[in-house]
């Protein structure tokens, strides 16, 4: 018989779609409920769930993790065409997570999780290289037009308050072509901006940032400008009483900079640049299915959950039937990542302390060489490397969690 560890104030769990929902249930029964007496206020963001609350629920469960400071969430679907249809749903909905995301004003941190068996696609990496990512704006909240023939491509703002329109040329077409139009808040670069120092600080990182305000001499350069005055005004002091730098240069010569680092720090960028960034280190580090991600809000909200997607096709051979070898870490550290931030605004180090061992448990398991198929495939070859089915993966991160709880 377990004594069950309490965890003190509710979470607020998020559950998802597909073959993330099928594992996320396994990680619950296996590995969490049996140890934790938890109060979670559960929402479901399954597709038919937000069909039959034409989405309502996703800004609920939003407003929850306002009430309560921290939740975990599964991956979900974003539909297109195809999803409506295979799905019969009323429409295409928006990404639950950029809902999520523009509610809480919040930033994405995503990390590596490191095993020794698995080296990182460039050597010189020993440490995690954390991207932040601008949840907001740029390229996915454009306004796009497909310039028909000759004419005059133009970029108006009109004032609500009256005055002269500003108004300038972009292009004089002489044929066919297209135009798109972006932007940017000042007040949602600020939250950006205080989201990378503060975690920054809460990991000890060093924060570097990177935009192109050489080209971009408004744009980016408001970025720039934000992030200097924040850092001046409230985070300098905090930074050197803590040992970190903040550091900025341009995107390219970041890139360059990242690929000779030795990695351990945090390199917040815009929001298209950390979409690309963050699959691109999470496929370096070997598997996006390893790659931790966490919405922080400036206003103290914290969301976990795993970078990855619903993982489609693992499930339509599930609904066949068939055994799967499905990767579930990047859930197992969104639930630990969860509770060591629950614990740590608690003042309940116990919880703290299981989380830490769920991961050691989990990690260990890897560098046994009990592994799932996309991680087989990038380890370093051993003779004790083993293929196993998702649910046997999960059994064995148990059996080392019980070892190490006494159990």
């Amino acid at each position: 018989m377990v004594n069950k560890i309490e965890v003190k104030n509710p979470i607020v769990e998020i559950d998802g779609d597909e073959m993330t929902r099928v594992m996320w249930k396994m990680v619950k029964e296996r590995l969490l409920l049996p140890y934790l007496s938890m109060k979670l206020e559960y929402y479901d963001l399954g597709l038919k769930k937000r069909d039959e609350t034409d989405d309502r629920i996703t800004l609920e469960a939003a407003e929850a993790i306002k009430k309560h400071t921290v939740g975990v969430k599964c991956a979900t679907i974003t539909p297109d065409k195809n999803r409506v249809k295979e799905y019969n749903l009323k429409r295409e909905y928006k990404s639950p997570n950029a809902t999520i995301r523009a509610a809480l004003d919040g930033t994405i941190f995503r990390g590596p999780i490191l095993v020794k068996n698995i080296l990182p696609a460039v050597r010189k990496w020993k440490k995690p290289i954390i991207i932040g990512r601008h949840a907001y704006g740029d390229v996915y909240k454009n306004a796009e037009i497909r310039v028909p023939g000759p004419g005059k491509g133009e970029l108006v703002f009109t004032p609500k308050k009256g005055g002269e329109p500003i108004r300038m040329t972009i292009h004089d077409f002489d044929g066919p072509g297209i135009l798109q139009g972006i932007h940017n808040t000042d007040a949602s670069i600020q939250s950006f901006a205080r989201a990378s120092f503060l975690y920054a600080l809460d990991q000890k990182v060093d924060l570097w940032f990177s935009v192109k305000d050489t080209i971009s001499k408004t744009y980016d350069a408001r970025f720039r400008q934000i992030f200097q005055e924040e850092y001046e005004k409230n985070w300098k002091q905090k930074f050197e009483a803590a040992g970190i730098t903040y550091f900025f240069t341009l995107i390219d010569d970041a890139v360059a900079r990242i690929m000779r680092s030795e990695g351990g720090l945090l390199w917040s960028v815009k929001n298209y640049d950390g979409d690309v960034m963050s699959d691109m280190l999470g496929s370096a580090y070997g598997s996006l299915a390893m790659m931790t991600s966490v919405l922080v809000s400036p206003h103290g909200y914290f969301e976990y959950e795993a970078a990855h997607g619903t993982v489609q096709k693992h499930y339509y051979k599930y609904l066949k039937g068939e055994k799967t070898s499905s990767n579930p870490m990047a859930l197992i550290f969104a639930w630990t990542g969860c509770l060591k931030k629950r614990g740590e605004l608690d003042g309940t180090p116990e919880v703290v302390e299981f989380a830490k061992k769920l991961e050691e448990a989990s990690i260990e398991t890897v560098e046994s060489g009990i592994m799932t198929g996309d991680l087989i495939k990038v380890a370093e070859p051993s003779p004790h490397n083993k293929q196993v089915y998702t649910e046997e993966f999960i059994e064995a991160i148990g059996q080392r969690l019980d070892r190490k709880l006494g159990v």
